[in-house]
């Protein structure tokens, strides 16, 4: 699974990193993250067809990580939909109809995974995952938009818009690590992978390769990430060498 991520770079990067046609949160923007947990605030790249218009406008929103499928009674379940497995997303009743209508990417510098240490596997040392080549990772997710009944049509928040990262088997040294990843989706399927006219969920299906061998690296970091209130650069930096080779 992926349940801890980070996400640092600032509005305006991302905006022209995915080449955004519009700012869907102009008067929103998120501080660098380096802990990013499930049902906190996170950006989404996600393509809109206006009404009446011809072609769809890429979009950043700020959503809510965790997603809270159209039908449910109470918002409260996204907690559980933090990540939709890429081997049942056309099944899922959570997941198909986003699936084949609303995806979206979700950019993070890295992501963190534990494994449990040989000598006890109680304990597990965390590690950061990313980019070799220190890029970003558009991470393949998927959108919902949930209207809350009890508010009024014009109150603010009565639509909640979240995500889900859509997983699939580890590879490489994050297979190493972890059996789970997050799907990653390369530039040159960004396009097709967000646009809302793609509603054949086979044809989606294609879209999610696994990342090509030593795409990605991993490295142990501070257990200061296992807690939620930790959350500065620190936590993305390596163990220095002396407490690195003392796990192994």
């Amino acid at each position: 699974m992926c349940g801890r991520y980070a996400s640092a770079r600032k509005k305006h990067e991302l905006l022209e990193e995915f080449q955004v046609e519009q700012d869907a949160a102009p008067e929103e923007e998120l501080a660098p993250d380096y802990n990013v947990a499930p049902t906190k605030k996170v950006y989404a790249v996600m393509t809109r067809v206006p009404e009446e218009a011809e072609r769809g406008v890429r979009q950043l929103r700020v959503v809510k990580w965790g997603l809270v499928p159209v039908w449910a009674k109470d918002p409260s379940v996204g907690s559980r939909m933090i990540n939709a497995r890429m081997e049942t997303l056309a099944e899922k009743p959570s997941f198909r109809q986003a699936f084949a209508k609303r995806r979206c990417l979700l950019p993070a510098d890295g992501y963190f995974e534990w494994m449990p240490l040989e000598e006890d596997k109680k304990k597990k040392q965390p590690y950061f995952i990313h980019p070799e080549d220190g890029g970003v990772l558009a991470m393949a997710g998927l959108y919902e938009f949930w209207k809350d009944k009890t508010r009024a049509d014009d109150d603010p928040l009565k639509w909640l818009v979240t995500c889900t990262i859509i997983t699939t088997q580890g590879v490489d040294e994050a297979g190493r690590i972890h059996d789970r990843m997050p799907m990653m989706i390369e530039r040159e399927r960004w396009e097709q992978w967000l646009d809302p006219k793609v509603t054949d969920t086979a044809e989606a299906s294609r879209l999610l390769v696994p990342a090509d061998a030593g795409r990605l690296v991993a490295y142990p970091v501070s257990t200061d990430v296992n807690s939620v209130r930790n959350n500065s650069p620190e936590l993305i930096k390596p163990l220095p060498p002396e407490e690195e080779s003392a796990l192994f």
